[in-house]
């Protein structure tokens, strides 16, 4: 027997054992004491889960998920995408409790058709419907038994009543499934999406064809049929099958809306936290603010973004990875001009506070010190102050900036108000350019990031300052929700900069008027 298999069989065996140990009942409890109890735990779906499934619910539900039984178990007729964040415990209620629910107490479940990544992945999933019916002795002592025969390893199995599970990799043809005169009635795709396919159009939308006509062509084409179908992933890329289908769904939900019907399209959207200031998690039950704002801190912003937000982060769209330089910076004394810019939000802890310190020489431009972090103005100044006496910047003609038109006067009084403290002030003005178009603004930079005019401090390299700010390049694209406060910074900071130095390094010439007009070539 080959090895990998050989272990995946031991570790189903633990796990059948592990469900029976956990699963005990009360003995001695009477007929009419346990049909009170079933009665009442079947009236509400969540009480029902954490009643029979106790090493699943180690914490209570999250809203999202009763939200998500509601929207199944009312609706026969249903197409709904699940686009949760990793490890919102997706697969343990799509792929077990809530089918499992409708097949023992609404009865209203004949044929389960699971679709994984591949057979493998899929047969893996079915197996916890197949162990809980065989070896959970409080669904035995509630239900009966129900297994028949048939086996999750071959990704097909039946129930003493005649209800099918069958499990298959996606893509491969569903076609002609059925047992009996019963179609597939609930089919869920899990965790299907690939990343290492995103980028080719051609599989994205071959993968929303073999779902909107394949596996959704399995269902009984009839006004009573019951067509139940479920697609579960988090929402990483734009190009994804998940993202294709999020916005198919929304364009059916207004059509139905247009006409006057109620649509059998939903979308569920769920993020690990509310936001990144506050942290404040989905599903308190289980983790709480601080565990995301550490897990936030030690992940790439990309990658956290990705998989936890449901926010596209294309690597390196405009601003690529070969474009990003680290080298030694220049004493200051040496840079042609020096300016710090920043962009403060107007959210005391919301947004990122950027302010960035970029010298020019040449026609390169060192990005030399980074303040890219989520906190309060007054932190942030106070981070100004610090770097202020410790290098000495006193001695520098430098430059400082902030952006916006709006609530100037207060940013400034940060400034201000530190300098109060500390006994001197640091002449922070106000940027009131107006700008417009800031994708345009960023997207302006790459030209010098290609040509290898951009140097960051290759001694705060290390630093998670700078690493963001890298990580926010990396993530800036037309249409992206992800932050931007940092390469709007360093625009800012480029621009004045420019304009700094072309008036410096200009030497103007002056002339009298009447040879001015001599050398007009049209002086009539």
């Amino acid at each position: 027997m080959d090895n990998k298999y050989y272990k995946i069989l031991l570790d189903y065996d633990k796990h059948c054992r592990r469900i029976a140990s956990a699963t005990t009942i009360k003995i001695n409890e009477s007929a009419k004491e346990r049909q009170k109890r079933i009665g009442w735990l079947e009236k509400d779906y969540i009480r029902w889960f954490e009643y029979h499934f106790p090493n699943y619910a180690k914490c209570k539900c999250a809203w999202f998920h009763r939200k998500l039984a509601e929207i199944i178990i009312k609706n026969k007729k249903c197409r709904t995408l699940a686009e949760w964040y990793r490890s919102a415990a997706k697969s343990v209620h799509i792929d077990m409790g809530i089918p499992l629910y409708l097949y023992l107490v609404t009865q209203d479940l004949h044929y389960m058709l699971l679709i994984g990544e591949t057979e493998d992945k899929a047969d893996k999933l079915l197996s916890g419907i197949q162990a809980q019916l065989q070896y959970n002795k409080r669904l035995i002592n509630d239900y009966g038994e129900r297994f028949k025969f048939g086996s999750w390893a071959d990704g097909d199995f039946i129930t003493t009543d005649g209800v099918k599970f069958t499990a298959i990799g996606f893509g491969q043809s569903p076609r002609g499934a059925r047992e009996g005169e019963n179609r597939p009635d609930y089919i869920v795709c899990d965790d299907t999406d690939n990343r290492r396919h995103v980028n080719n159009d051609r599989l994205m939308e071959d993968g929303v064809n073999y779902i909107t006509e394949d596996v959704w062509g399995c269902f009984d084409n009839t006004d009573d049929s019951t067509e139940r179908f479920v697609f579960a992933n988090n929402n990483f890329h734009k190009n994804s099958i998940t993202n294709r289908l999020k916005n198919y769904f929304q364009v059916s939900q207004k059509r139905a809306k247009q006409e006057g019907d109620d649509s059998i399209f939903h979308v569920l959207t769920v993020n690990a936290v509310k936001d990144l200031s506050s942290f404040i998690p989905e599903w308190p039950e289980k983790t709480t603010a601080e565990y995301w704002r550490k897990k936030f801190r030690d992940t790439p912003y990309r990658s956290f973004m990705r998989e936890f937000m449901n926010t596209h982060i294309a690597e390196g769209t405009i601003f690529k990875p070969e474009h990003i330089r680290h080298g030694k910076m220049l004493p200051l004394s040496k840079y042609d001009a020096l300016c710090f810019y920043g962009d403060l939000s107007y959210k005391d802890a919301g947004d990122y506070k950027a302010l960035i310190l970029v010298g020019k020489t040449g026609r390169e431009y060192h990005i030399i010190h980074t303040y890219l972090s989520r906190g309060s103005r007054a932190k942030c100044a106070a981070w100004l102050y610090d770097l202020y006496e410790k290098e000495h910047l006193d001695r520098y003609n430098i430059r400082y900036y902030i952006e916006g038109l709006f609530a100037m006067d207060e940013f400034v009084n940060d400034f201000d108000t530190e300098g109060d403290k500390r006994g001197y002030y640091i002449p922070v003005v106000a940027d009131k350019r107006p700008k417009e178009g800031k994708f345009d603004r960023i997207e302006s930079l790459a030209g010098f990031f290609e040509r290898g005019g951009v140097v960051f401090n290759i001694a705060e390299k290390d630093y998670p300052d700078q690493a963001t700010l890298i990580d926010q390049f990396y993530a800036f694209e037309k249409g992206s929700r992800a932050n931007d406060d940092g390469p709007d910074a360093v625009h800012g900071a480029f621009a004045k900069l420019n304009k700094i130095t072309f008036v410096e390094k200009f030497d103007p010439v002056i002339i009298g008027r009447k040879e001015f007009i001599g050398k007009s070539k049209n002086r009539y």
